[in-house]
């Protein structure tokens, strides 16, 4: 990974951390936390170099995919993801209602509940997403529905919207599914922070 790919989902200023990665100085224990916390690292190999690279809840998340029962299961989140913002969001960070053990979605990184009729009917108000962060931002599968946090240029936009390509390669189109809403959003590429794709929905009764 280069400096920015691996930085960039827990800092902000990721040219401030090269002296790190080159030996000069050593890394602080703030953002040590952030590394841990994000990459699921093992905090005794990241400070002595000795055991597994990874904690233990990791390896059996990625090397026992059969074994489904052991892991928690993914985290549900009860935020609205319009009040994120790119520079604090980090799903790891925040605090899980439950825990949900669905195999289908069990490679998600979060549920997170649809507020607004902007997604209707694809997503209607209530209803619960599983989303699955995307490493690589240049690969999108258009047409499909992706939860969009981007940076303070592009006013800090956070949405579930469906993605379209523009005639513009450095530039992409976010569109609502209700057709009551109307006009697209434009935004440069560059201007997005995360981007995750909604893997699909759970719907709940109102009892």
């Amino acid at each position: 990974m280069t400096l920015q790919e691996f930085y960039s989902p827990i800092a902000k200023h990721v040219n401030n951390f090269s002296p790190i990665e080159n030996g000069a100085r050593k890394i602080g224990k703030r953002l040590s936390e952030d590394v841990i916390q994000y990459y699921h690292i093992n905090e005794v190999w990241l400070a002595t170099g000795t055991g597994n690279i990874y904690t233990e809840k990791e390896l059996r998340t990625y090397h026992e995919p059969d074994n489904y029962e052991i892991a928690e299961g993914v985290p549900f989140i009860n935020i609205n993801p319009t009040d994120l913002s790119s520079g604090e969001f980090n799903l790891l960070r925040e605090k899980p209602e439950y825990y949900v053990n669905f195999r289908p979605f069990n490679d998600c990184d979060a549920y997170l509940p649809i507020y607004g009729d902007s997604m209707y009917p694809k997503y209607a108000s209530g209803e619960i997403i599983a989303v699955r962060e995307v490493a690589n931002k240049d690969i999108i599968q258009w047409g499909e529905a992706y939860l969009v946090i981007a940076d303070e240029y592009a006013n800090n936009i956070t949405t579930v919207k469906l993605l379209f390509e523009h005639n513009l390669d450095s530039k992409i189109i976010l569109r609502v599914s209700n057709p009551n809403y109307k006009g697209d959003t434009i935004l440069d590429k560059d201007a997005i922070k995360r981007l995750f794709i909604v893997k699909g929905k759970i719907t709940r009764n109102q009892l």
